[in-house]
């Protein structure tokens, strides 16, 4: 099982020697996001890849024993760690990118914001690098604005704008 010292929700993984880059912990977001939290623990592995590399086109069966090992690698787990189930989610484009007609972003904002019942939220919809609460607040002001407690469409586009968030 895991280290129950573990409180964080995620963890990102900085070992050249694995592949894995990012493990999620749902269990620490919330017990009941787990039938039975004190049984099993419900992780979110993410691989960052590309469409049709090998990684990506690997078989379903190598694959689980692939991250199977990486998990165990992690140090976090004993090695009676048993899988009960699993998924895979391929998302192609996860990130966006911020090259090309990307400096021409704010004129295509501008006019989004325009259509009136149009609301482009989260990472995708904002084309932005957001975190999952930045994307929970584009859809909380998005709500406000549809029930006419705002205005602005401009406050759903200004979430995730501050300095303290963006690298130098």
């Amino acid at each position: 099982m895991i280290n129950k010292n573990i409180n964080d929700c995620w963890i990102y993984i900085q070992d050249k020697n694995l592949k894995l880059g990012r493990l999620q912990i749902f269990n620490n977001w919330s017990d009941s996001l787990v039938k039975e939290p004190d049984k099993y623990i419900w992780l979110g592995m993410e691989y960052f890849c590309n469409e049709n590399d090998d990684f990506w086109n690997m078989k379903i069966s190598e694959k689980t024993d692939f991250i199977y090992n990486e998990l165990l690698k992690t140090g976090l787990f004993k090695p009676t760690l048993r899988m009960a189930d699993y998924h895979f989610e391929y998302v192609l484009k996860a990130y966006p990118s911020y090259s090309g007609s990307y400096k021409e972003l704010p004129l295509l904002t501008d006019y989004l914001k325009s259509i009136d019942n149009l609301y482009c939220i989260g990472r995708n919809g904002q084309h932005r690098y957001n975190n999952m609460d930045h994307s929970m607040l584009t859809a909380f002001e998005t709500v406000s604005y549809i029930l006419g407690k705002s205005h602005d469409k401009s406050e759903i586009w200004n979430v995730n704008t501050d300095d303290e968030y963006h690298e130098s």
